[in-house]
């Protein structure tokens, strides 16, 4: 079994910039390709979960309800592009709860996991951000950066370490991992 983790923002859709958050449907841009990327991992039967911080329903910046409307929009349309995902997992803590779940600990990734009954042959974490290639780091998974979202290449002097596999952006990724990963 294969299974690939996605950030959500940065690399399903825009980033909304540091320190901001999509807080209604109307904020949330596909990020072009993304669902194309996402239904090619899914004709190569990748297992496809969001793991994603979503620290602004603790903050008071959106409701949970708010967070559901753009989870359930946001599966609507990948559903009509004729892809589909097989989970949804959000982190709603802030950094200052020290939670398991919150990137970059694993504890999404686990999450979605238990759901499989089996452990996966091969697993990778997509994300835009060094959050994100530490949880995949945490977990054991292969982390993937993509610049579609938060980092930078002018960043790479800076970065703590280099991540398994860098791309552009998501569709860049899911074609490597379809041909290399068959």
């Amino acid at each position: 079994m294969k299974v690939v983790f996605l950030d959500r923002d940065g690399v399903i859709n825009e980033y909304p910039g540091d320190r901001n958050y999509v807080t209604a449907w109307d904020e949330f841009h596909f990020i072009p390709n993304s669902i194309e990327a996402i239904k090619l991992l899914k004709e190569h039967n990748y297992k496809i979960f969001v793991a994603s911080n979503q620290a602004g329903v603790a903050k008071g910046l959106y409701s949970r309800d708010d967070l559901d409307c753009i989870t359930d929009n946001m599966l609507k349309n990948i559903r009509r592009r004729g892809a589909d995902l097989d989970g949804v997992y959000y982190c709603m803590h802030r950094d200052e709860d020290n939670c398991d779940c919150r990137k970059p600990k694993p504890g999404l990734i686990k999450k979605a996991l238990s759901t499989l009954g089996e452990k996966p042959e091969v697993c990778f974490f997509i994300g835009d951000s060094f959050r994100d290639m530490k949880a995949a780091k945490a977990f054991g998974c292969k982390a993937v950066l993509v610049f579609s979202g938060k980092e930078k290449s002018e960043n790479r002097d800076n970065w703590e370490f280099e991540p398994d596999y860098v791309f552009s952006d998501l569709l860049e990724a899911a074609r490597y991992l379809c041909s290399a990963y068959e």
